[in-house]
């Protein structure tokens, strides 16, 4: 086989498209890549250190705010050193090292989605049964299950196109992703559709039909029950609600976007688009939690009306 079936480098044709604007882009996603350090830190400091915190529910939030630390790290970091870069090309290495950690990301995204929806579902449905169902045991095993399959199962997939020799090295992205890749193969790609079909069952479609199932059952439940209760329900759902929601539309627009021509939409479009799945979860997870649940909520104004009270005071006795 030829050396150049394996190329060294990728082209990220979608970079072409941002042209002048590389430079306001680089300064906003400079500032929306700090707020999502700076959120998800205090949403992890905060659960990990308050004590009434340590809760299914909160442990699971904790898990996602890890996760988009994770994901937008291995997104933004390359993304903005593209953006003050006058090359558009990015090392095989590096390019199938960006594909793992995106993929299981999003997996991870959606496997802890599932667990948390089954929290509700128990906390909700079956609420005497709650703490002899999820025990600290099972907690573990369920969350060592959502970390480790899917980084089992997408590093399968992305080995499998790092082996297939290919016609080509343009990918039309800002950050490389593991279908453009088989695309450009020289070989038919039974294998990589067959395995990718059943990574995308196993880590996608299983545990958004999950959290449809948990949250009918939640629905014929609540609607037997009292005002006073279903708010209660509402209160406690809808910052998951919203999260799944949003999830589900990144990660359709996703797909659909690898399956089409992204040069023939309009640029900006294709690049909104293709960002809002690694952009998007990571801003509106922290703020979703953050400010909706009430425990967490109290807990961050109070740490802050700490950190203010003993900033004035250091600032009283420096003056004195």
């Amino acid at each position: 086989m030829e050396n150049n079936s394996y190329p060294l480098y990728f082209n990220l044709t979608m970079f072409v498209n941002i042209g002048k604007f590389r430079y306001p882009a680089f300064v906003l996603f400079l500032l929306l890549y700090t707020f999502i350090i700076s959120a998800n830190l205090v949403i992890i400091v905060v659960i990990s250190r308050e004590k009434t915190l340590h809760e299914p529910m909160y442990i699971f939030i904790m898990c996602l705010s890890i996760n988009s630390l994770y994901g937008s790290g291995g997104f933004f970091f390359r993304f903005l050193r593209d953006l003050l870069s006058d090359s558009n090309l990015i090392e095989r290495s590096v390019c199938f090292t960006q594909i793992y950690i995106i993929y299981t990301y999003a997996s991870y995204e959606l496997t802890i989605l599932g667990i948390m929806a089954y929290d509700r579902f128990v906390a909700i449905c079956q609420p005497l049964h709650y703490h002899s169902k999820l025990t600290s045991r099972v907690i573990s095993k369920l969350l060592a299950f959502a970390w480790i399959y899917p980084a089992f199962s997408v590093a399968a997939c992305v080995y499998l196109a790092s082996r297939l020799p290919l016609c080509g090295n343009k990918i039309p992205k800002v950050f490389c992703a593991n279908w453009p890749v088989v695309k450009l193969s020289c070989v038919p790609t039974v294998i990589n559709n067959i395995i990718g079909m059943f990574v995308s069952i196993t880590t996608v479609f299983l545990p958004l039909a999950f959290v449809l199932y948990t949250y009918m059952r939640i629905f014929l439940v609540c609607r037997k029950r009292s005002s006073v209760f279903k708010s209660k329900v509402i209160q406690s759902c809808l910052p998951h609600i919203v999260t799944f929601v949003n999830y589900s539309i990144t990660v359709f627009c996703d797909v659909a976007l690898s399956r089409i021509d992204l040069e023939e939409l309009n640029p900006f479009l294709g690049i909104i688009l293709s960002l809002e799945f690694v952009v998007i979860p990571p801003i509106l997870n922290p703020l979703m939690y953050g400010l909706k649940l009430p425990e967490i909520r109290k807990c961050i104004l109070r740490k802050l009306l700490c950190l203010i009270r003993y900033m004035s005071h250091d600032k009283e006795n420096s003056v004195k």
